[in-house]
């Protein structure tokens, strides 16, 4: 079944009885933040269409800009490149009629659940009476009567977001924009108001023409979704797009369906593999900040059985109940280390990682620390530095300001506070926080 596609023709999408009018383009839209004397740039060339009666996903890792898209088609932000309309008026405001439920809730904890659906027609210049009724009427849809008087705090977390999605719903929005609105939810409580969204949805009880959800949840988008984009990071592009052909209501276990969720896996993970994966990091890339625990723990379990090596990255993900912005760093830094390669959506550990598996302590240690030396520069060349210093002793902030010159501050403190996690283990370096300071010594004194 052949359903990742790079382009979908407009006449294709308005074959769909529910498809019809354009209410959103995205076309050639960039982003980039100046940073010393230079941009960063967090979105290239994205291109992207949303038409009425159809629910599009964005599923992306970190560093693929997703929110940073959200914000421009919210009109919060503008474009550094590229055009964005909305209804063929371009996006350079907050637009009238595009809603949002973030992943948070943002509610206002001393406002009630009425007037925190209040809020926003109160901000719009409704009258009284008008917004009562219409605030009334939108938590009704939502299932919250009853609760009108409650208080955020007195709340669980899937009601406290349904009172998100009253709020967005309450301004008869065009588009609804929704920034990972599940993930803070328990399995339980996100899948029961998933499907009650998805019921509203399907019987057009909710004012809304088109959704644009970002998620982490491969089986998430393939449930939800008429049709899904996957975005690359650093910066972030459309590297794929993939049409969603099941009806509603879906059959998660429906083989079909099952097999979607397995070659949106494989695109996303289409990376190089061995050498040329390993060349891929350099002393200015963004690393993220994954515990040796959790390499171990992954190595450990595929190494046993019934994976005994290879595993589907899907059958991971519900075995261990991880998303994808859980399991990919995992699984990319243990293919950065060397310990397992990826390929269409699978995961296979290396010689390596089997003898890793089996090692002791001190073992694990050493062989991590010769991986970790061979494979991530920044962490050789912390030990170079040292090791050339007569004190062998150097600053945190020498090698944080080199990063800065080349990622966020937000990403080189992230990126240098991982190899300092996994220095530590593998026993290359010591690091003191208190002075922030490297050195070889085992104790700072």
């Amino acid at each position: 079944m052949q359903n990742v596609i790079q382009a979908v023709p407009a006449d294709q999408l308005q074959s769909s009885p529910r498809v019809g009018a354009q209410v959103l383009n995205i076309e050639h839209v960039s982003r980039g933040f100046h940073k010393n004397q230079s941009e960063l740039l967090v979105l290239d060339d994205v291109n992207l269409t949303l038409h009425e009666g159809e629910i599009v996903g964005m599923l992306g890792r970190s560093g693929s800009g997703k929110s940073t898209l959200l914000r421009i088609i919210a009109g919060l932000i503008r474009p550094t490149s590229g055009q964005a309309t909305y209804l063929g008026k371009p996006l350079d405001a907050p637009a009238e009629g595009v809603a949002m439920v973030f992943q948070t809730f943002a509610l206002f904890p001393w406002l009630t659940v009425l007037q925190n659906v209040e809020a926003g027609l109160e901000a719009l210049g409704v009258g009284v009476e008008e917004r009562r009724t219409r605030a009334l009427a939108a938590i009704d849809l939502i299932g919250l009567d009853g609760f009108e008087n409650a208080y955020p705090r007195e709340l669980s977390g899937g009601m406290r977001q349904r009172v998100g999605f009253a709020r967005a719903l309450v301004v008869d929005p065009t588009i609804l924009l929704m920034d990972e609105p599940f993930s803070a939810l328990d399995v339980l409580t996100a899948e029961t108001l998933r499907t009650d969204l998805l019921d509203l949805w399907n019987q057009d009880r909710m004012p809304i023409k088109s959704v644009l959800i970002v998620t982490h949840n491969i089986e998430e988008a393939v449930f939800m979704c008429d049709r899904i984009l996957v975005l690359s990071s650093n910066p972030g592009r459309v590297v794929a797009e993939t049409v969603v052909p099941f009806a509603h209501p879906r059959n998660r276990l429906d083989p079909d369906l099952r097999a979607l969720v397995d070659e949106i896996y494989a695109k996303m993970t289409a990376r190089p593999t061995g050498t040329a994966a390993k060349r891929e990091l350099e002393p200015g890339s963004w690393l993220p900040n994954v515990s040796t625990n959790l390499m171990a723990g992954l190595i450990e379990t595929l190494a046993a059985a019934p994976y005994n090596g290879r595993a589907d990255m899907p059958e991971i993900a519900r075995t261990l109940q991880l998303e994808v912005d859980e399991l990919f760093p995992i699984a990319e830094m243990l293919q950065y280390l060397g310990f397992a390669e990826l390929s269409a959506g699978d995961m296979l550990l290396t010689p390596p990682a089997h003898r890793f598996a089996e090692g002791s302590t001190q073992e694990r240690k050493i062989m991590f620390a010769d991986h970790l030396l061979q494979s991530v520069p920044l962490a050789a060349r912390i030990r170079k530095v040292l090791n050339e210093r007569p004190g062998h002793r150097a600053p945190r902030v020498r090698f944080e300001q080199e990063l800065e010159d080349m990622l966020s501050d937000s990403a080189a403190q992230e990126t240098l506070d991982a190899v300092i996690d996994w220095g530590r283990y593998a026993e290359i370096f010591s690091y003191n926080d208190k002075t922030e300071t490297f050195s070889l010594a085992d104790v700072e004194t």
